[in-house]
């Protein structure tokens, strides 16, 4: 078999470009922003290096898994399931913590976050029971129950450790179910019953959780080293709920509308927010230029969660718009292929794995503007990343290989 550009990349070009476009961004800001961790390193290239290498393989495994013909992905979807619930109670048991969240496990020395695999599984799974269950009317009358079966227990051991991915897969799963008919009246009776599990759950953490500030009290801080000589063994409530205190802490921060002045504002205590305000306002529109950010160094996780405040501080307002524009240009692609599916799994799976993406995209950098509370969520394809950017490359790389089989049957002549 002769081996060419064109046999490689196949599929959507313009989701090719789109793909291209946002790593040569990566790259270059991945450089700018990791200038911290080269910090008295011996190779100032390491993290970009690394986070290259990271890419070519994350670009290898896509174009094999844009080879793989859309109806074996139905296949996988039973052993993924198994392995997400896996992992995921092993990552609650016993996952390694980074920045307060036990969110990751490792597996023959690779460290990986299992909620990454979940994420996919629970689009490919509500996928495939929305296509399974269409009737010329709409969908039949469990496919609600079916989808709540399935989702919700991947969705209650994640939500623990990483609350905003909880959220942001929930939101997908809705709109899936919105777009593949489900009855109207049950799904207004979701939001009802979310309303309310989130209006408890927000009154809990208020109550309950200790604030962050609070908690690096020097004599609370002495208490509790105090009482961890005494008792090694965290109870099951505190293990679980142990992450209260920060999502209070962020919820306060985000709603607390009181105008604080420069030389009132505490950095060392609102490290993310500050540098990340400062660095968009000293963008003075236009940018700094590629590598000329003066807040990497400053601003924590600035190649990571806050990545797009140094894209602004770098590239400008026009630098930070088309950024949000290559998102929404991969939405919209997405949706034009699931258009062209002759069959309804591949266009829920598309548009699925599309809005996990952007949505992501977008409440990321909306907490780099200060327009949502901070989470953690990083920027899909562009911050610095191991298993987030893998998996990332696979959604793009299940999204092409629908565009190849739409393709092709969209150019098949109708008979009459």
């Amino acid at each position: 078999m002769k081996i060419s550009i064109g046999n490689i990349f196949k599929g959507d070009k313009v989701i090719w470009m789109i793909f291209f476009f946002l790593c040569i961004i990566s790259i270059l800001e991945v450089f700018s922003s990791s200038s911290s961790l080269t910090y008295d390193k011996t190779s100032y290239w390491g993290p970009v290096f690394k986070h290259t290498a990271i890419l070519i393989v994350g670009i290898f495994i896509m174009v094999m898994v844009q080879n793989i013909d859309c109806k074996y992905f139905k296949i996988a979807t039973p052993f993924l399931l198994i392995i997400s619930f896996v992992t995921l109670l092993w990552v609650l048991a016993a996952g390694q913590s980074t920045n307060g969240a036990q969110r990751w496990v490792s597996l023959f020395g690779i460290q990986f976050q299992p909620s990454e695999i979940a994420k996919g599984t629970i689009v490919l799974s509500v996928a495939q029971i929305l296509s399974a269950m269409q009737t010329e009317e709409g969908t039949q009358e469990n496919t609600f129950k079916y989808i709540l079966w399935t989702a919700c227990p991947l969705l209650l051991l994640i939500v623990f450790e990483n609350l905003s991915t909880a959220m942001l897969i929930g939101m997908v799963v809705v709109c899936m179910m919105f777009f593949g008919q489900v009855s109207l009246q049950k799904l207004g009776k979701l939001m009802g019953g979310i309303a309310l599990v989130a209006v408890f759950a927000l009154s809990f953490v208020l109550i309950f959780g200790q604030e962050e500030e609070k908690a690096n009290d020097k004599q609370n801080l002495t208490e509790r080293v105090k009482k961890a000589d005494e008792d090694t063994s965290p109870s099951f409530f505190e293990k679980v709920f142990h992450r209260a205190g920060t999502w209070k802490g962020r919820i306060l921060k985000f709603v607390n509308s009181e105008e604080v002045s420069p030389d009132k504002f505490d950095l060392d205590e609102d490290s993310q927010i500050g540098h990340a305000n400062i660095a968009i306002a000293s963008s003075e529109i236009v940018g700094k230029g590629p590598g000329n950010s003066e807040e990497r160094d400053m601003l924590p996780q600035a190649f990571s969660d806050f990545i797009y405040a140094i894209i602004i501080e770098e590239l400008g307002l026009a630098g930070g718009i088309a950024v949000m524009l290559l998102y929404i240009f991969l939405l919209f692609r997405a949706g034009r292929i699931a258009d062209r599916c002759a069959n309804a799994f591949p266009a829920f799976l598309v548009m699925g794995l599309a809005l996990l993406l952007v949505s992501q995209a977008m409440f990321n950098m909306l907490v780099a503007v200060g327009l949502a509370p901070v989470t953690g969520q990083p920027l899909p394809l562009i911050s610095k990343g191991g298993t987030s950017t893998i998996i990332n490359c696979i959604y793009i790389g299940a999204i092409l290989s629908v565009s190849i089989s739409a393709k092709k049957k969209s150019a098949q002549p109708t008979l009459t």
